[in-house]
């Protein structure tokens, strides 16, 4: 399922991309606007967010408008728009979803469902909760590579990987940030994650705004590694047969990550408040927690529903093994703008 702007005729939704100048068409009662991270939408019309909006629009009668970009770039966008709101509902990754709080972007609801959600997985105001849960990960070219992936960090410093490894942009893309968050946890810290990244740097090819841009190289083999998530990479195999997934561990030699998860929560000052809270209680009902793995290739974020799909049983064997941490995401939203001047001073990113 690449991550893909292109505008699907046959989906009842609107695109209005980061970039574009201006903000969305006027408002209209019978409609709602959705800020999102990309990820979740499928070229070909198959995907998670596609299936969710028809069927909430065939259900309710309200139209889905859809502005997609990086996991930071809709926060920016949400608060440079603070006095002309067009976004009723916003859909981000950690450490972002907190940063919107923070700026007073977003507005207290508690959907129907969120009582099943892990207290981790939301806010305990009811500001935001995960709608989709999602895992950090690194993919490579497993045709190349004879299915013979990096195993540690150290890997990723040989030569042959000289100007083919390249990861998304911390700061701006939630993956991107994940490798800032994964390294610190894996050196045991900011200095030693910076010196790695830092000498990382002699293979990098450079930056990329966007995460979902880097998987079609990875398939190709412009790129032998980048960065990614699991429920974006596995679900892209279908149409990128190769690329696999793996999880570079520490000195330790133990694979690790960490939960990055959909986060969905209502704008403050929506134009369509009550639509926007049908939307929310429509993304954790149980039909639609089930099609996150059935259809968007994810990981359900309510913790009564045990999904026995196809996908789901395949994403348990991708998991099987790695070690997964807790961000401390408060502390992250705090440090992140010194995390990611660290790390530009040691890239010269």
């Amino acid at each position: 399922m690449p991550r893909s702007r292109v505008l699907l005729p046959l989906v009842p939704l609107l695109l209005a991309p980061l970039t574009a100048c201006g903000g969305t068409a006027d408002a209209r009662p019978d409609e709602i606007t959705v800020y999102s991270a990309d990820g979740l939408r499928a070229e070909d019309g198959s995907g998670f967010y596609d299936k969710v909006f028809k069927d909430f629009e065939k259900e309710t009668g309200v139209k889905v408008r859809y502005v997609e970009g990086g996991s930071g770039e809709v926060v920016q966008r949400l608060a440079r728009e603070r006095s002309n709101t067009k976004a009723d509902v916003v859909v981000t990754l950690p450490p972002f979803i907190q940063q919107a709080d923070g700026k007073g972007l977003l507005a207290a609801y508690r959907p129907q469902g969120s009582d099943k959600v892990a207290d981790g997985d939301k806010d305990p105001s009811g500001k935001w909760t995960a709608i989709a849960n999602n895992y950090f990960c690194f993919i490579y070219n497993s045709k190349e590579m004879k299915g013979r992936p990096p195993k540690s960090w150290k890997d990723l410093l040989d030569p042959r990987f000289k100007d083919r490894l390249q990861y998304s942009t911390p700061g701006v893309a939630g993956d991107g940030t994940a490798v800032l968050i994964k390294a610190m946890h894996d050196f045991g810290g900011k200095e030693p994650a910076m010196a790695y990244l830092k000498d990382l740097q002699k293979n990098n090819v450079g930056p990329s705004r966007s995460t979902g841009q880097l998987a079609p190289k990875v398939d190709k083999g412009e790129l032998l590694v980048a960065n990614g998530d699991v429920q974006m990479n596995f679900a892209n195999m279908k149409s990128m047969p190769n690329q696999g997934i793996f999880f570079p561990a520490g000195d330790d030699g133990r694979p690790t990550t960490f939960a990055l998860p959909y986060t969905a929560g209502l704008v403050h000052g929506a134009p369509h408040t009550e639509n926007a809270k049908k939307f929310l209680d429509h993304l954790l009902t149980d039909r639609v927690q089930r099609e996150v793995s059935a259809v968007g290739g994810g990981f359900t974020a309510r913790t009564d529903i045990k999904a026995t799909d196809p996908n789901a049983t395949a994403l348990a064997g991708v998991m099987r093994g790695v070690e997964v941490f807790r961000p401390d995401w408060a502390g992250i939203d705090k440090n992140l703008p010194a995390y990611i001047d660290a790390w530009k001073s040691a890239t010269g990113g």
